[in-house]
């Protein structure tokens, strides 16, 4: 089987989540703990960022390697066009889905968990222990705020992402406004990459992240509850719908809450 290195919030790691969804493949997730997890992931793959794959003795690291990775290992349900025009079409929107949503998003979501001590616990997977959770619930804004300064994260910067962010939406939404999918009538990883990465902007609303219930379907207001982007969320949770399997138990099959990564 499969083994996919992640965090369960990282957009890149859904993004991946998404693609092997959709190509009906079977995985494990393995959750990486920040900080000592990625150390024993580097001993095993060079690579400390997740997602990384492992696939029988191979890994692949970064999610668009992987995304090319498994359509040539894994041919069924293609994701990526052989169409030239589509091709390149495909691959671009990948690419700016990267840098655009992926980056911006983040920083648009560290201002939410920034003013809201409740979002931030509720943001941590249903498995977390209840004191980490009021440890980290616990942590004064003002404090974030100083880290988010330290990691380039100032008002300003999320203010622009924020800007740049419903630009973004603004764009997808006309885009899909008279097709049912990105680049024509068929889903590619340009759809797939794009409704992955959009996660922090708005949840899905169906069970698909190990994350209480209570915050389905929620996310940061001035772009989940507002019309304007309704047809873009509504698209995504449809392309959810059709091809995201939704959770199980807590075993190790696919779909499942992740394992955590064993430290030797």
């Amino acid at each position: 089987m499969l083994e996919l290195y992640q965090w369960e919030l990282s957009q890149y790691s859904e993004k991946v989540r998404l693609i092997l969804d959709f190509k009906g493949l079977d995985y494990r997730k393995i959750e990486v703990t920040p900080g000592i997890g990625q150390v024993e992931l580097f001993r095993l793959t060079g690579q400390k960022q997740v997602p990384v794959l492992k696939d029988r003795n191979r890994y692949i690291a970064d999610s668009t390697e992987i995304a090319k990775y498994l359509d040539l290992e894994y041919p069924d349900r293609p994701i990526i066009p052989q169409d030239p025009k589509k091709r390149g079409l495909t691959l671009l929107i990948e690419e700016w889905a990267d840098e655009s949503i992926g980056i911006k998003g983040r920083k648009a979501l560290f201002a939410a968990v920034s003013q809201d001590q409740n979002f931030r616990k509720s943001l941590l997977p249903t498995s977390t222990p209840d004191i980490f959770k009021s440890l980290v619930g616990g942590v004064p804004s003002d404090l974030l705020t100083v880290l988010g300064f330290g990691v380039g994260y100032s008002p300003d910067v999320i203010q622009s992402a924020i800007a740049s962010l419903k630009q973004d939406l603004e764009a997808l939404t006309l885009l899909l406004a008279d097709s049912p999918y990105l680049t024509g009538d068929e889903p590619t990883l340009a759809d797939l990459a794009v409704a992955g990465l959009s996660i922090l902007l708005k949840f899905p609303s169906g069970p698909y992240l190990d994350l209480p219930a209570s915050i389905r379907g929620k996310g940061l207001p001035i772009f989940s509850e507002n019309i304007d982007y309704e047809p873009f969320f509504t698209w995504r949770d449809r392309l959810y719908a059709q091809f995201r399997r939704p959770l199980i138990s807590t075993t190790s099959a696919t779909g499942s809450a992740p394992t955590s990564i064993q430290i030797d």
